[in-house]
């Protein structure tokens, strides 16, 4: 069972940048396409952004021009620079494969602890 572990998260002021970093206990070559979710309390998650393993992205139309994805596969990373923050994107934001997503739903095996961001000023 591949572990994912989400950094990065924190307390940025409206219009300012973070990036989140999610390492894989496996080579990301394994994955065929790797997402970024977020979740806020009583909402379900949500994808925001994916990319495949040829480098293929995908936003939601919430983040474009906002949010970039990126992997590093020699570091089993994915990445997600966000710019320009709302107070609406705050969250706590997982990765995950797209596929495993789907599988283990709300189970949290499935997923890794996560990492917080607040939008605040």
């Amino acid at each position: 069972q591949v572990q994912l572990v989400e950094s990065g998260g924190g307390l940025v002021q409206p219009g300012g940048s973070l990036r989140l970093s999610c390492t894989a206990s496996a080579s990301l070559f394994n994955f065929y396409a790797m997402g970024w979710y977020r979740q806020v309390p009583g909402e379900q998650r949500e994808l925001v952004a994916s990319i495949t393993k040829t480098g293929s992205t995908n936003y939601v139309d919430f983040v474009k021009g906002r949010f970039t994805i990126s992997s590093d596969n020699a570091k089993n990373t994915v990445y997600l620079q966000m710019n320009s923050l709302k107070p609406e994107d705050a969250a706590v934001y997982y990765c995950n494969e797209l596929s495993r997503a789907v599988v283990g739903g709300t189970n949290p095996d499935y997923w890794g602890p996560g990492t917080q961001v607040t939008v605040s000023s």
